[in-house]
């Protein structure tokens, strides 16, 4: 049997009729009525109709994201497909992940990252924080002229998602990232490019955010994964729910360490990675982080068949 693992991916891979080729599939059905009824409102039209800025709103996008991943793993199970031997999720994705594991359940974890999106919202003001991709540049030269950055202009400014070896995301106030994307050009990135996000997720500045999701965490019910959980903030699997918790607070202010995951999946005996969930943005990371890595992305009835046919 091939030993493969699922990835969940997180914000920005959002898109309005995301779920609709799954038609009227009985396991995303469920899965959207649960949602709703967690919310209080009616998911299965957000994602269906938008309208876009809508669904591009955090603390729409947030559990929206958890609310497709996990309906097409539900679907992936209805359909056959064997379990997988672990999971993981890039940032939000982790939280789908600890559910598609059983920590978890979808009722407990949507309000939970509803909560999660405000508090980083509130933490820093729309405007005043950013977020930047830093191309062509290995990441220790990024976390050097990061530091360089913060240094000369007294801003904070840090790479927070090692997304792939040539791809790294700082993150932090608004002039701090501008003067980044300026040291970083001169240190020979081939590209900065401003990203479209209302808050400078994974950065120290979300330390506040951190601390209302920690109060909310201690009355989660949360229990030891059926299925092992690699984490973005540790690259480390955890049991106790305790300890569970307190990657999740950390997570909120600390850097994604996508490459080191991908590259301790395969070291942990995964043969093939499969992206669970709408879009592509993780198989391509993948891809270039270990291209004897075997992953494919699914996200409607055939990109699922496709996905079992290469694991068969």
């Amino acid at each position: 049997m091939t030993t493969f693992a699922f990835v969940f991916p997180g914000q920005g891979s959002q898109s309005v009729g995301m779920l609709s080729d799954w038609g009227d599939h009985p396991a995303v059905r469920a899965t959207l009525e649960e949602a709703s009824a967690a919310l209080g409102e009616d998911v299965a039209r957000l994602i269906a109709e938008g309208p876009k800025e809508a669904l591009d709103l955090t603390t729409n996008t947030q559990p929206v994201m958890l609310t497709a991943g996990i309906a097409s793993y539900r679907a992936w199970l209805a359909e056959g497909g064997a379990a997988p031997a672990m999971v993981a999720g890039h940032s939000l994705g982790e939280y789908t992940a600890l559910v598609a594991a059983g920590s978890l359940t979808l009722a407990d974890a949507l309000p939970l990252v509803r909560l999660r999106a405000q508090a980083m919202q509130d933490a820093v003001p729309v405007g005043t924080g950013g977020m930047a991709a830093i191309l062509g540049l290995d990441p220790a030269a990024v976390r050097e002229g990061c530091a360089k950055a913060a240094a000369e202009s007294g801003e904070v400014v840090e790479a927070v998602n090692f997304n792939d070896p040539k791809q790294t995301v700082i993150a932090g106030s608004k002039a701090g990232v501008e003067h980044g994307c300026v040291v970083l050009k001169a240190m020979g990135a081939k590209r900065a490019l401003s990203l479209p996000v209302s808050a400078p997720f994974h950065s120290s500045l979300m330390k506040p955010a951190a601390e209302r999701l920690r109060e909310r965490l201690v009355s989660i019910d949360l229990r030891t994964p059926l299925i092992p959980v690699l984490n973005n903030v540790d690259v480390a699997v955890q049991t106790e729910p305790d300890a569970i918790r307190d990657a999740l607070y950390r997570q909120a202010f600390g850097a994604v360490r996508w490459v080191e995951l991908v590259t301790e999946l395969k070291a942990r005996g995964m043969s093939h990675v499969i992206e669970c969930g709408p879009g592509k943005v993780l198989s391509g990371m993948v891809k270039r982080i270990d291209a004897d890595l075997v992953t494919t992305p699914f996200y409607d009835p055939a990109t699922l068949a496709a996905a079992k046919a290469l694991l068969a």
